[in-house]
């Protein structure tokens, strides 16, 4: 089994190359990018299994290399924010990052989440079959693939992971605790809300806007539920 490959880009050099080293530490192949134009370059060429990105960055910034990687890639994102700067955090996730560190952070922290991320990867599910397939509704868990009224959907890699817990048991109501837990870990350390932006980004993916919701509901005070009927 190959070792998975991370890109990590950040323009200072000290927190770069400690958290290079400790990823290389860990076993991962690791590729590095100063600033955001030879991220994207990076990107493109190595496919890297999971990017660590810093949102602030000489040319071109975090944001915007999220932008481009989105337009043809769903890995993985991490970003790197500032502590006390919560606009970025939401930029980002609104964006289509998957998750964030805040700055400064602890590398064996950092290291931590990239592993719990990367120990998701391909294990989205516990049930047998290979796609979950409802009325208006197609999860395809074994290719990752979504496909809405016979139209392919376009998800980020933590989207997708959460439609399928979702979808895995539909009618169960989970509350956000429950999903992170299934999705980001048991070792997840940020704030429980960025469940409900993931979810929202998930329904505009699936163009479920309407009222009622045709697949993902919220249960207020509780949580969420996929609403698909089995087909």
């Amino acid at each position: 089994m190959r070792a998975e490959r991370i890109l990590v880009v950040d323009d200072e050099d000290r927190i770069r190359s400690t958290v290079v080293s400790y990823l290389r530490e860990e076993g991962y192949h690791v590729d590095e990018a100063a600033t955001g134009e030879e991220a994207v370059a990076k990107a493109r060429d190595k496919s890297p299994d999971l990017v660590v990105l810093d949102v602030r960055l000489p040319g071109i910034d975090g944001f915007e290399v999220l932008q481009q990687l989105r337009r043809t890639s769903d890995v993985y994102v991490i970003m790197l924010t500032a502590r006390a700067d919560e606009t970025d955090r939401l930029i980002g996730l609104e964006g289509g990052a998957d998750d964030y560190v805040t700055k400064p952070f602890s590398p064996r922290e950092l290291v931590a989440r990239v592993r719990t991320v990367l120990r998701r990867k391909g294990m989205t599910s516990s049930v047998d079959e290979d796609v979950l397939e409802f009325d208006g509704i197609a999860v395809n868990l074994a290719r990752r693939q979504v496909g809405v009224d016979g139209h392919a959907v376009e998800t980020t890699a933590l989207e997708f992971d959460l439609l399928a817990a979702l979808a895995s048991s539909p009618g169960r109501v989970f509350s956000r605790r429950q999903l992170i837990e299934r999705i980001w870990g048991w070792d997840f350390f940020g704030d429980e809300r960025i469940v409900d932006t993931h979810i929202s980004n998930l329904r505009k993916a699936l163009g479920d806007s309407a009222d009622p919701l045709r697949f993902i509901g919220t249960v207020r005070g509780v949580g969420y539920k996929f609403r698909g009927v089995r087909s």
